[in-house]
């Protein structure tokens, strides 16, 4: 279920019934790391850019994504003259470009950041709404209509506070939102960061939205995992799917270890879905990433319901 590096895949291909493809979350913290001893800033834009392009993912829920900084332009050599939302949709040869919606969240003199969305689908409708508990801490929900296969897929990119109250109000927008302007046969996915380290949110974003967060999901590697999923499947009626009932039954596998991307202890990015099938979830560890961000990528194989 977790891995130290990205698999290789092939470009999407759309099927008779189903439409495979992949999802990946990351909170690349405006591009810019702390050195090994904490002195000094590094950008890493660059290099971030160049291993997102290599995931070969479809849909990419980016956090803390600069549209301008004009401190760090000036700081840094060779840093980016657009957006970064702009830098990363296009590959480092420029043979391969994402389209992207970008939601502005928090300002500041010398520039601001939100988060963004990039797809290799068409994009055909964006929101962002403000979720911002108060002053100190800007957050923002960006909502995106994708097409997939002729169907609209509805993408939210999610960065919530780092309060707990703060987290349960923007969670109850977002449930809120969905529940007013989403129909159910809807495809659907929730991705992002959503600081909820103690994993306080999943079961009610299942048993309100009837979603299904992708470790939930996969096929677990551990013994004890292994078990709890055999449990679980055994107690559906007969012939029902798994995947069908998960999100209204008690979460037998815990969320991904994402924070902080060194060492990975707490669990706070999540990739949530309705209408997938989904195949395999994996965070990407490892000091080649924890060289780019301090949180670790997510990302999910998946399959769209014909």
């Amino acid at each position: 279920m977790a891995e130290t590096g990205a698999s290789s895949r092939k470009a999407p291909k759309a099927a008779d019934s189903d439409l495979s493809l992949r999802v990946a979350t990351y909170n690349i913290h405006k591009g810019v790391v702390r050195d090994l001893f904490g002195l000094r800033r590094v950008p890493r834009i660059h290099e971030l850019r160049a291993r997102l392009h290599d995931l070969q993912a479809d849909l990419v829920f980016l956090q803390e994504v600069q549209g301008r900084h004009e401190r760090n332009a000036q700081r840094f050599e060779h840093w980016p003259v657009e957006p970064q939302d702009q830098f990363l949709a296009r590959s480092p040869t420029l043979k391969h470009s994402f389209e992207v919606a970008y939601g502005q969240n928090a300002t500041y003199l010398h520039g601001h950041h939100g988060n963004a969305l990039l797809s290799r689908f068409p994009i055909v409708g964006l929101e962002n709404r403000d979720v911002s508990d108060h002053a100190l801490e800007k957050r923002g929900i960006l909502h995106c209509l994708v097409t997939l296969q002729g169907r609209q897929a509805h993408c939210f990119v999610v960065h919530f506070g780092l309060f707990a109250r703060s987290r349960e109000r923007q969670a109850q927008v977002l449930i809120d939102w969905i529940d007013r302007e989403v129909a159910a046969d809807a495809p659907l996915i929730i991705a992002g960061d959503f600081n909820d380290w103690r994993n306080q949110l999943s079961q009610r974003f299942a048993e309100r939205l009837g979603v299904q967060e992708v470790f939930d999901v996969a096929r677990p590697r551990g013994v004890t995992e292994r078990v709890a999923h055999f449990v679980r499947d055994r107690s559906l009626s007969p012939g029902q799917e798994a995947q069908d009932r998960v999100a209204r039954l008690p979460r037998m596998v815990r969320t991904a270890r994402t924070y902080p991307a060194l060492v990975p202890w707490l669990r706070m990015d999540r990739i949530y879905t309705r209408g997938f099938r989904i195949s395999a979830a994996q965070v990407l560890r490892g000091p080649e990433w924890a060289q780019l961000s301090d949180h670790s990528p997510l990302v999910a194989d998946l399959s769209l319901h014909p």
